[in-house]
This record gives C-alpha cells, sequence and structure tokens, in this order.
C-alpha cells in the first residue's frame, strides 16, 4: 500500500536508510545517521515536498520523496527525487510503484523538472530511472569519495510537461 509519510514512520525509514549508508554508495552518508538528524530530515522535506511510503503488512518497505535542488530561487520549480527500497524487498518493484506516485503528484504542483542524482555504477537505478522516461544529462567523475575509492555520479532528468 502507499501512502503519505507520517511522523511515526521515522525509525522505520531509517534503519532502511542507513543500511544504505553502511552497506553501499547509494549515499555519500559516511556514518548511520542519528534518530534525531533524521527525523529533522524527513519533516522538513515533508513539510514542503511530496513524500511517500510503502506499506506492505504493517512493515514498510520502502520510500520516496522529492526535495530541493539547490538553494537558489530560480531552481524553485526542480526537485531530486529519491527512492531507497528496504535491502530484503527488492524484485518486487516497490521502486517502480513509489516513483510512479511521486512523479505523479509532483505533475499536480508547478515542478517543472525532476532529477535523478544517482552513484554509479548502480543498473538497478539506471533502469528505473530510464523506465519512467528520466534521460542521462551530465556524468561526474570521482565526485564521492568513500569505502576508500573515488565514485562517479550521473544526474538524471525528467521535465514535466
Amino acid at each position: 500500500m502507499l501512502r503519505h509519510f507520517t511522523k511515526d514512520d521515522t525509525a522505520a525509514l531509517l534503519d532502511i536508510y542507513n543500511y544504505y549508508v553502511t552497506n553501499t554508495v547509494a549515499t555519500f552518508d559516511i556514518k548511520p545517521l542519528t534518530y534525531q538528524t533524521f527525523s529533522k530530515k524527513l519533516n522538513d522535506i515533508n513539510s514542503e515536498y511530496p513524500f511517500l511510503v510503502f506499506e506492505e503488512d504493517k512493515q514498510i518497505l520502502g520510500f520516496a520523496y522529492a526535495s530541493k535542488f539547490r538553494p537558489k530561487p530560480a531552481y524553485k520549480f526542480t526537485v531530486e527525487a529519491t527512492v531507497y527500497v528496504k535491502h530484503t524487498a527488492h524484485g518486487k518493484h516497490i521502486g517502480s510503484q513509489l516513483y510512479k506516485a511521486l512523479i505523479h503528484e509532483l505533475n499536480q504542483t508547478d515542478t517543472h523538472t525532476i532529477l535523478g542524482v544517482l552513484t554509479i555504477p548502480n543498473e538497478a537505478s539506471i533502469k528505473l530511472h530510464q523506465k519512467f522516461g528520466f534521460e542521462e544529462v551530465a556524468h561526474l567523475k570521482e565526485l564521492g569519495f568513500k569505502f576508500d575509492a573515488w565514485h562517479d555520479v550521473a544526474i538524471y532528468q525528467l521535465r514535466l510537461t
């Protein structure tokens, strides 16, 4: 079931997110976030942008949200989209369901452009973005340093009509 984020979801989302922090380069956070830090981040995002969770049998298996791309005023019609799926729930198309719903909600706003910022290689995330019509518009070399290695970042763009 897809639904909107509530503050009661924070602990479950933190567990999902911190797995990616400690085990992958999907995020460039280096250390697990605290509940307090993560809660503030989520509440700030939720106050301005669509924020969705996927729940099955009373367990949260993923989340997606839009957030500010950059702070300068001319960027106000551009958002960055983020999606995370619990690492034990891959292959159920949860990310696709979340992204479809998030894009639908963003289409109801004054958003003009959605960006996906991906650490690459990441074939699953690339395929997810391509599935929804995102196009790669940038490939930035050795942008983040994590786990004793440099990692590239790609930016995928979807312009809404």
